[in-house]
């Protein structure tokens, strides 16, 4: 065998993938392994049975890479979402869910989505001090504006879910949230003599938050600030509004 021979040999068997010491089959394997998208979600069960939330969720992902448009990715993808949120990692169980809710706009699980992404940034907006120290309207509302409008999305998309309900009770302690970090800010504006932003901010919680509870706070503060510029005829308006819509009100907050 001359030398063109065997470099031609050589090629013909590198291209067909053959081995010259044997029967020359390609033996890879899937990384499924031949085993079947209801196996893969049952070994997922067993590992999350047992406390093992990061590997049912390389199981859950394993199922999305090797059987995408199975039924199983379908359910897997929202196990995945759930179990990221179990282990607070919020950011990733909304990217999770984003693209579920993109891939499968008219499942009957899609509003189960919406409502799992309403819930993860309304958990993500709040603390473990919230109940002894702070309060969630003074921090950073990013969240609780998520909230809002992944629970108002659902209630427009799917009036009839079984999870628009709870939603739309959300949305009152959503608002109510977000009318009181209004209101801080106002205050901040009137303790360092920012008048006009404070009477500003007093005027979005009423214009935009009419049914909470701040408003009558807001109304008190506003005629408060009127009377700090000396625009009394607007601070005597202002009151006379808060009278007739509270008539018992008492203020219960401070400047300081």
């Amino acid at each position: 065998m001359n030398k063109h021979t065997i470099l031609l040999t050589s090629l013909l068997l590198l291209l067909s993938g053959c081995s010259p010491f044997g029967g020359g089959a390609d033996i890879r394997k899937s990384p499924a392994d031949g085993q079947s998208p209801k196996a893969l979600y049952e070994i997922a069960e067993d590992k999350l049975s047992a406390g093992s939330i990061d590997q049912a969720i390389k199981q859950f992902e394993l199922i999305l890479s090797s059987y995408p448009t199975s039924k199983y990715a379908i359910q897997a993808r929202l196990d995945i979402a759930y179990n990221l949120f179990k282990q607070k990692k919020y950011t990733r169980a909304i990217i999770e869910l984003d693209e579920f809710i993109e891939k499968h706009p008219t499942l009957p699980s899609t509003p189960y989505a919406y409502y799992l992404r309403g819930i993860i940034a309304e958990e993500k907006s709040s603390s473990i001090l919230d109940n002894f120290v702070t309060d969630s309207a003074q921090r950073d509302v990013q969240s609780v504006e998520d909230a809002y409008s992944y629970f108002a999305i659902l209630i427009e998309k799917f009036p009839d879910s079984k999870y628009s309900e709870d939603a739309s009770k959300k949305l009152i302690n959503l608002v109510n949230t977000l009318a009181r970090h209004e209101f801080y800010v106002a205050r901040f504006y009137t303790k360092v003599g920012s008048h006009i932003a404070a009477i500003n901010r007093s005027k979005y919680i009423i214009e935009n938050y009419p049914g909470s509870p701040s408003v009558a706070d807001a109304l008190h503060l506003m005629a408060y600030n009127y009377d700090l510029i000396n625009a009394n005829n607007l601070a005597t308006d202002a009151r006379k509004v808060l009278t007739s819509s509270y008539p018992n009100y008492s203020q219960n907050y401070s400047i300081d």
